[in-house]
């Protein structure tokens, strides 16, 4: 998302001198992605960023297929994922490939006792339920029901949680994850056909600098593996940054659907990408207005890709049988479409008050046994007469 932003004080001119108040250094770091060739920010530090006094304890978090070729449409109920009090104990990785993890998170508590930085991918976390603060050193993004929150890698960070009743759909890119480039002038602003725009985005503010040395405690993801290192300074020291590679948020409420006088494909909906998937927002919206109009989705092949669609809230038309929190899987080399009689009772409707996420992979999905464990075992039947 190419869109300067800066925060707190910064020097005139970078990699130049910039002294604190005694007379010392502020010290400078690149945050930046795909070496020197991508999107990065210029921070500026209290202390040094790279003072570590200890690596401790290393835990394997990478995802381990129960499943690893999987041809059955599948219907997991997430909701039954149980509450944890930790937020990275909580976090269940239910689908994935070499390109991404999908999982699903109940966390009770606040991330206080530690920092957590995923070195492995972008996080695109959509809150599904409560609300609270997304704490980074580059700044705080409040967020709400509703809201996604895209976290690039590499970022710092911890979640304050307002109460226990929390739920979250946690996606791992291994690429990138930006808004879509039809969406986007050469320059990089949105275009006027955009679903939304930058005024959308929840930027980073309230910058709080901590001066403070002493042990923090800080949990990195890297190559699937969770390891513990010890700081000798708050990794939120950071007086000032400027650039284009921070985290921010959006909010499917702001997503504004293209409509047609025929039913419009999901890539009207679609709302993030990646080289590997794309991400799209199904919200309420008017339907199909052609007087001869079938508002319901044709059935269609995914040929190319699996199709895993997250239920939030409202009545999703072609589908029976669904509830909140609810994950269909539709893998590829099969076919889906509308469940019986919801394609013709769709005749007529005038609009939908559905409140979807879906994610299409271009590589296969396998299953974890968090998912068996939730899979309600007969979905691939519920297209028969």
């Amino acid at each position: 998302m190419p869109l300067y932003h800066k925060l707190g004080k910064i020097p005139h001119k970078r990699h130049t001198v910039f002294k604190k108040a005694d007379g010392s250094l502020h010290y400078e770091q690149l945050f930046g992605t795909i070496g020197f060739d991508g999107m990065s920010s210029l921070l500026y530090h209290l202390h040094r960023p790279t003072m570590v006094k200890q690596v401790g304890a290393t835990k394997d978090v990478s995802p381990k297929a129960a499943v690893p070729h999987n041809i059955k449409s599948r219907l997991l109920k997430g909701f039954q994922v149980q509450a944890e009090d930790d937020f990275l104990d909580s976090r269940k990785i239910v689908l994935f490939n070499s390109d991404v993890n999908v999982g699903l998170a109940a966390p009770r508590k606040s991330m206080t006792d530690y920092f957590y930085k995923n070195a492995d991918a972008d996080e695109l976390m959509f809150v599904h339920k409560g609300t609270g603060t997304l704490k980074t050193f580059l700044g705080e993004i409040d967020f709400e029901y509703g809201d996604y929150l895209l976290i690039p890698r590499g970022m710092i960070y911890q979640i304050e949680f307002d109460s226990e009743d929390n739920r979250l759909l946690v996606t791992e890119s291994y690429s990138p994850i930006y808004t879509p480039k039809r969406y986007r002038n050469w320059f990089g602003q949105h275009l006027e056909h955009s679903p939304f725009c930058e005024r959308d985005f929840k930027l980073p503010q309230n910058l709080k600098t901590h001066d403070e040395k002493g042990e923090f405690v800080l949990k990195v993801k890297k190559q699937g593996q969770l390891h513990e290192l010890v700081y000798a300074s708050h990794p939120f020291d950071v007086v000032g940054w400027d650039g284009y590679n921070y985290p921010y948020g959006f909010s499917i409420h702001d997503f504004e659907p293209i409509t047609g006088r025929v039913h419009q494909p999901p890539p009207v909906h679609q709302t993030f990408e990646t080289n590997a998937f794309v991400v799209c927002s199904f919200v309420p919206r008017i339907y199909d207005y052609h007087p001869k109009a079938i508002p319901a989705p044709y059935n269609h092949s995914n040929i190319d890709s699996d199709e895993v669609l997250y239920y939030v809230d409202g009545d999703f038309m072609s589908r029976r049988n669904i509830d909140q929190g609810y994950i269909s899987l539709h893998p590829a080399g099969i076919p889906h479409g509308p469940h019986p009689g919801t394609y013709e009772a769709s005749i007529g409707k005038t609009k939908t008050e559905e409140l979807a996420v879906m994610i299409d992979t271009f590589k296969p999905l396998q299953l974890t046994q968090t998912a068996l464990d939730i899979d309600d075992g007969k979905y691939y039947q519920s297209w028969l007469e």
